[in-house]
């Protein structure tokens, strides 16, 4: 508790600095004053002395947009990843066990290669439509008149994964040179063709997910108990999961058609914030929200800068800080288990 009261300015204090950062460092750098000037501006149409016309555009235009898409993306990854740890009770867990991503980029891959003519809504829309549907099969795998089993889950997850990597595979082999570089760019994850209405329906996602998985953290929190005793609470635990994993693969569908496979962040963040304060998943859920918002801001800062005046795909960067982080979880794992 007393870890709470600090991890929560802490973190709103992060999450400020990222965001102003963010909106500040690029090809055009712009001052932090003007930068916050310029946000005052566009949000309330008062225009301050101090922010040149062509500042105030890139802003409005690029850099406004790609802030708020990266804090909506790393707050839904983290929740996600937040809540599938819960239900599994297993901090190595992350969204895509389910299979939404796996079958997110196979979605993706087939509009690339297959239509592409049908431009970047087509690929958003059957990216967004294939991770739930992959995951609906997943869940429908591993359902039985007696329930759904976490085990048979995560391997209906890894031979559903390996499927659509199969699939994906074939594709990259019939893909022609254009096809292939748009299908590499959107694998490794990328925020810089954020636009407002991709912004827009990610907020929308966040609310939903954040309401929802708000409202299931008592639940949660009984699940850490084991699924009998849960069960012995009162606790629906089929309906609990259906709802949760449905949750999980619309948001982390629509983050995966918004901004291509960004990794690390659901796994990385929750477990981090776990370690400071604890499994309750009342502080955990919008504690893990806040800092893989502020992480991915950060992490889409780094991809601008570290090989500017071009640019690193963000899941590269994360995939770089997430790595060396789950090697180390394994190997306390391992430790506790010898």
């Amino acid at each position: 508790m007393e870890n709470t009261r600090w991890l929560w300015p802490c973190l709103l204090t992060a999450l400020v600095i990222t965001s102003l950062m963010s909106v500040s460092i690029g090809p055009l750098q712009i001052s932090p004053s003007a930068s916050f000037s310029a946000v005052i501006n566009w949000a309330t149409h008062i225009e301050l002395g101090n922010v040149a016309p062509h500042e105030q555009l890139v802003i409005d235009n690029v850099r406004l947009p790609r802030t708020l898409l990266a804090l909506a993306v790393g707050a839904v990854l983290a929740q996600c990843g937040a809540v599938m740890q819960g239900l599994f009770r297993n901090p190595l867990a992350d969204p895509g066990i389910i299979g939404v991503s796996s079958g997110a980029a196979l979605g993706a891959a087939i509009c690339i290669v297959l239509f592409p003519q049908g431009g970047e809504y087509a690929v958003a829309v059957s990216a967004f439509l294939a991770g739930l549907v992959t995951t609906l099969v997943v869940y429908r795998l591993a359902s039985s008149p007696t329930g759904t089993s976490v085990v048979l889950l995560l391997l209906s997850g890894v031979a559903v994964a390996a499927l659509a990597g199969a699939g994906i595979g074939l594709l990259t082999y019939m893909a022609d040179d254009m096809a292939l570089r748009d299908l590499t760019l959107w694998q490794l994850g990328s925020i810089a063709g954020a636009q407002w209405h991709y912004v827009i329906l990610t907020l929308i996602a966040l609310a939903l997910v954040s309401w929802q998985f708000n409202r299931s953290a008592r639940a949660l929190n009984a699940l850490l108990l084991g699924e009998a005793e849960a069960r012995h609470l009162g606790l629906d635990v089929d309906k609990l999961k259906l709802k949760l994993i449905v949750l999980c693969a619309i948001g982390v569908g629509i983050s995966v058609a918004a901004t291509g496979i960004i990794g690390f962040i659901g796994l990385v963040v929750p477990h981090l914030v776990r370690m400071l304060i604890g499994p309750d998943h009342k502080q955990l859920l919008p504690l893990s929200a806040m800092l893989g918002a502020a992480l991915l801001a950060l992490a889409d800062i780094g991809a601008r800068a570290i090989v500017a005046p071009s640019e690193l795909p963000v899941g590269l960067v994360t995939a770089l800080l997430g790595a060396p982080f789950f090697i180390v979880l394994l190997l306390k794992q391992r430790s506790r288990l010898v």
